[in-house]
């Protein structure tokens, strides 16, 4: 049993609530740019905590959206940046200055709303580790626990782990509490994340022969 097969036996319940009516110039910068990217989706999937981290809630982030895209899913978290005031004494950076991004394939899975939830779980399972130990996740790096069970609700599939490279869709914000990254992850194979713990090969080299950012249970190793 690896990290991610962990992290969805033990992410917390999530509700689809959106953030209180505050001031959250943070937020609205993320959310007028998926407004920018996705305009005709003013009221896109929301999964909320029901517990703030704050609060002593089990999942750090405030929110994940989820928008249509037609052929797949795109997930954006909302709380690895300062989405009310700011806090930090860093002026430049929003808070941890990234927010995560997936994109999951329609159609490669048998309950679509238990594989979303089952995302959003694994999203806020990453952010925590950012949370309680200040790692920050970068563009092309990888996220490899051994673990060989899919990270998939029935764990049948493939994508065992992680790469990350620069959302394709979402550019950088300078927002009034600093700048955010939209950092992308993509779903990889274990012989895919073997080949780039060993240095077969870098992350940049593995994406251009994906040849495509939209996680896909379905596909086979490339490597």
């Amino acid at each position: 049993m690896g990290l991610f097969d962990k992290l969805k036996k033990k992410s917390a319940p999530i509700n689809e609530e959106k953030k209180d009516d505050i001031q959250a110039p943070g937020w609205d910068a993320i959310e007028n740019a998926a407004k920018r990217i996705y305009p005709n989706q003013d009221n896109p999937k929301h999964y909320a905590t029901l517990i703030k981290w704050k609060f002593g809630g089990p999942d750090p982030l405030d929110g994940i959206s989820v928008y249509d895209a037609e052929d797949y899913w795109h997930f954006v978290t909302y709380g690895l940046s300062e989405l009310y005031e700011k806090e930090s004494d860093v002026k430049e950076w929003s808070g941890y200055g990234m927010e995560f991004t997936f994109k999951l394939k329609k159609g490669c899975y048998t309950d679509e709303e238990k594989e979303i939830k089952c995302i959003c779980g694994l999203l806020q399972q990453i952010a925590k580790i950012t949370f309680t130990s200040g790692e920050i996740f970068n563009a092309y790096e990888y996220l490899y626990t051994g673990q060989t069970e899919g990270i998939d609700v029935r764990q049948i599939s493939n994508i065992t782990g992680f790469i990350t490279i620069p959302d394709t869709k979402f550019s950088t914000l300078d927002t009034e509490n600093g700048r955010v990254d939209f950092v992308e992850f993509i779903g990889v194979t274990n012989n895919e994340l073997l080949a780039l713990k060993n240095k077969e090969l870098d992350v940049k080299a593995l994406y251009n022969k994906l040849d495509s950012d939209v996680t896909d249970y379905n596909r086979k190793s490339v490597i």
